[in-house]
């Protein structure tokens, strides 16, 4: 976890997860600059990536799309169990 965006893209970058569970409003970088900056590094052009928002806005859903996220959950219409499933789901476990 991190703070801010920046905080989060360092943190990928030097940790390798196997997937990063990303928000579209965080302070500093917002998910889609951060994740836009994800993309354009090697190993983030790759690494599976789901959004989990408050936002249901269908331009912020397309430009993560545009990405290639895995998914994009809305918050309020999944359990945390379901987002559990989804991230085993995803890395295939």
């Amino acid at each position: 976890s991190a703070p801010n965006g920046i905080a989060g893209l360092e943190t990928v970058f030097i940790e390798h997860p196997d997937l990063v569970l990303l928000d579209i409003i965080m302070p500093v970088m917002d998910g889609l600059a951060m994740l836009q900056a994800l993309r354009k590094d090697s190993w983030g052009a790759s690494v599976p990536v789901i959004i989990l928002s408050n936002l249901s806005d269908d331009k912020i859903r397309e430009a993560s799309q545009a990405q290639h996220t895995q998914a994009y959950l809305i918050k309020t219409d999944w359990t945390l169990e379901d987002i559990v499933a989804k991230i085993h789901a995803t890395i295939g476990e």
